[in-house]
């Protein structure tokens, strides 16, 4: 096991001394760090950029060849951490705690020390990790950002308030599937330099909002959970998901997806529910219409075209349905884009 002490007073500061542990190389472009390492320690990436207003994203995209514990001191650098694990897991206890908390996939963790306290992390040897962190510096998102209290519950406002750092706080969420698709827009950012950056920036306040909608949420339920799927059938319901979403034209029954999940029908659709708030009709419904959407804007195809690609066979049902989603008709949704693109050229 190899155990790594932070003592920075940065996320920059934090990611170097891993560098110095594990090795690696950091390079930089328009202040996106990435630390990249492939060699007896670890492979994979760690990638962090720092904002003006007091956040930072701080990304393990890799995996450990050796158990790792990392011991943040916090007497200085004492951020709010919001954290999301796309891939793998790992765990997290404070200092005078026996016990360690497990960050499972797909959970919405919050997590912040007391000021002169020691977070421990935990990575275990071989497991595949996806991780992403936002860090909040109290002081200054607050200064720069948090000037209506009103958008956070009473829990989070006692956090963010706590400026003196005097209280531990540690939020383990239920499942949330919206965090994932923001963190894939995140990472399938193609473009460069600053318009890169910005672009992440956006995305980033989006994931910090949805981190404390779901704890909002979760604080109103008591946190009792909405279905009786494990973690195991509800990564099964998201795997179909994802199936229909890359080819949204196929003509799927939910006895064929049931069949290819290996859950019952019941199963797949109370999944579907709870991650999706939709049936799987519902689902693969509004899959196509925003596909049909996307290809209204990006394309020249024709209404009758649009609707043999989405995997529609009457273009009056698509008509009435897309009207009642967008209270605008297929027609006049092209109309207007047209006459937009004129006006821009």
């Amino acid at each position: 096991m190899k155990t790594i002490t932070i003592t920075a007073t940065s996320t920059e500061g934090s990611v170097r001394q891993i560098r110095d542990a594990i090795g690696g190389k950091i390079t930089e472009r328009w202040g996106e760090y990435i630390l990249e390492v492939d060699n007896e320690n670890a492979k994979g990436t760690i990638t962090f950029i720092t904002f003006e207003w007091g956040g930072s994203t701080l990304e393990y995209n890799i995996t450990f060849l050796e158990d790792i514990t990392l011991i943040m001191n916090t007497s200085e650098f004492n951020p709010i951490h919001f954290t999301y694990t796309s891939l793998g897991h790992c765990y997290h206890r404070f200092e005078l705690e026996d016990k360690k908390r497990k960050l499972e996939q797909f959970q919405s963790v919050i997590i912040t020390s007391k000021d002169d306290g020691y977070n421990y992390g935990y990575f275990e040897k071989d497991v595949k990790i996806h991780i992403h962190v936002i860090q909040i510096s109290r002081v200054k998102f607050i200064k720069k950002r948090l000037n209506d209290a009103s958008i956070l519950n009473q829990h989070l406002y006692k956090v963010f308030h706590d400026q003196q750092h005097e209280k531990v706080f540690a939020y383990f969420g239920t499942y949330n599937l919206k965090l994932a698709n923001l963190i894939k827009q995140y990472d399938k950012v193609k473009q460069k330099g600053m318009i890169r950056i910005l672009i992440k920036e956006g995305i980033v306040y989006q994931i910090l909002s949805e981190h404390m909608l779901q704890h909002d949420k979760d604080v109103k339920l008591k946190k009792q959970p909405n279905t009786s799927l494990t973690k195991k059938e509800l990564n099964s319901v998201r795997k179909i998901a994802e199936k229909i979403l890359k080819d949204v034209s196929k003509d799927y029954t939910v006895e064929e997806l049931a069949n290819i999940s290996g859950l019952t029908q019941a199963k797949l659709q109370e999944g579907f529910k709870s991650l999706y708030t939709r049936t799987v009709t519902e689902y693969i419904r509004h899959i196509r219409l925003e596909e049909a959407r996307d290809l209204m804007n990006t394309t020249d195809l024709n209404i009758s075209q649009i609707v043999y690609t989405i995997g529609f066979s009457s273009r009056s049902y698509f008509s009435k349905i897309f009207k009642k989603k967008y209270n605008i008709s297929p027609s006049e949704f092209i109309k207007n884009k047209q006459e937009a693109d004129i006006k821009v050229a």
